[in-house]
């Protein structure tokens, strides 16, 4: 198993998330991402999506977050993450910040 991957992600926060600056509910936040995810499935280009879409500051990126080690992300994150065969994308997946789509590049 690798140590180091490579992943992008989308991320959608919502007002009781971890160093959120977000208006959305929760349960506002979880229709956002299932319609993205559904985006996705669809076709939609994952890097586009993040751009338009992910409050990260990595979505200038494409949601790029480059390579990263086990240890370095939140645990659900990681684990969702290091799942993932290349050019996969997760399901949904929350942590403190809010709901994730994550997608494996290496």
């Amino acid at each position: 198993m690798s140590d180091e991957i490579s992943a992008s992600h989308i991320l959608v926060m919502h007002k009781e998330s971890q160093r959120s600056s977000a208006t959305r509910t929760k349960d506002e936040a979880l229709e956002l991402i299932n319609e993205l995810k559904e985006k996705i499935a669809g076709g939609a280009d994952f890097a586009e999506v993040a751009e338009a879409n992910s409050d990260c500051p990595s979505s200038s990126n494409g949601g790029s977050l480059g390579s990263f080690g086990r240890g370095q992300m939140v645990k659900p994150f990681e684990e969702a993450a290091f799942a993932l065969d290349v050019d996969e994308t997760s399901d949904i997946v929350e942590t403190d910040f809010g709901y994730h789509l994550i997608s494996r590049q290496a």
